[in-house]
């Protein structure tokens, strides 16, 4: 791959559930360094495009392509994807009783880089990352987010991309329910992930995580695909004004 080649190119993207389209002609690109701001309604695709992305079972591509570091992936497995430096911050993270958040970090980790850490060397790395991030050494400890609020979900997605280290981080509305402090620390962790060769999309309803975060390209995602993309000031005007115009664009 060239350092001109884009990180992620979605191409005319189209998927169903079942026999229901739900992305419908979704096109996209996110270059190395960039900061990609997906906003939109709910109900409008927004959570099934990163599940797409990711590869998950659930979901058929039925025309379309996704292009990652120039390399089709469209039909490659949600584990390849991982392996290969794509992260998916989910929306409402699952709980894994009797794993820890160590144990769980250490095979995510051995997979993605191919090296079999010791527990003591990831515990290093993940206490690193944890002060980072101004979280209890304990929490590593605990099962995965087995009696997590929701801002400590929250944060234990971002401490699994800190210490994965993607290459592309989506984050599906990960702003979803965090007060203003889980909502801070959430923003600084990316910030501090945000390098000339990682990219984001940052999937979201609201601009209250763009306040912290400053994207490069701002898109509007109505209906399955997007209907409009600009600077950080189309996000302050969807703030102001809603999604009804955009809305009415597409039924009509």
């Amino acid at each position: 791959m060239t350092s001109s080649t884009p990180l992620l190119v979605i191409e005319d993207l189209h998927a169903a559930a079942g026999d229901t389209e739900i992305i419908k002609g979704m096109s996209l690109t996110v270059e190395r360094g960039q900061i990609h701001a997906l906003m939109g309604p709910n109900g409008s695709g927004k959570s099934t495009l990163s599940y797409v992305l990711m590869g998950h079972p659930g979901y058929e591509v039925t025309s379309g392509r996704i292009l990652y570091k120039g390399e089709d992936i469209t039909e490659s497995s949600p584990d390849q994807r991982g392996r290969d430096g794509m992260f998916l911050g989910f929306q409402y993270p699952e709980e894994i009783p009797g794993v820890s958040v160590l144990n769980f970090l250490r095979t995510a980790l051995s997979n993605r880089t191919g090296t079999d850490f010791t527990v003591l060397e990831l515990r290093l790395k993940v206490a690193e990352a944890m002060k980072e991030l101004g979280m209890d050494q304990s929490f590593a400890d605990r099962y995965l987010n087995e009696g997590f609020s929701g801002g400590e979900r929250k944060r234990n997605e971002i401490l699994q991309m800190t210490v994965l280290e993607p290459e592309l981080a989506v984050l599906d509305e990960t702003d979803s329910g965090l007060d203003i402090d889980a909502l801070r620390t959430v923003a600084e962790g990316v910030q501090r992930m945000h390098t000339p060769e990682r990219g984001f999309l940052i999937i979201t309803h609201y601009q209250r995580m763009l306040d912290y975060i400053t994207p490069d390209v701002v898109h509007v995602f109505v209906d399955g695909k997007v209907v409009e993309s600009g600077g950080p000031d189309l996000a302050a005007r969807i703030e102001e004004a809603g999604y009804d115009e955009y809305r009415l664009e597409v039924r009509t």
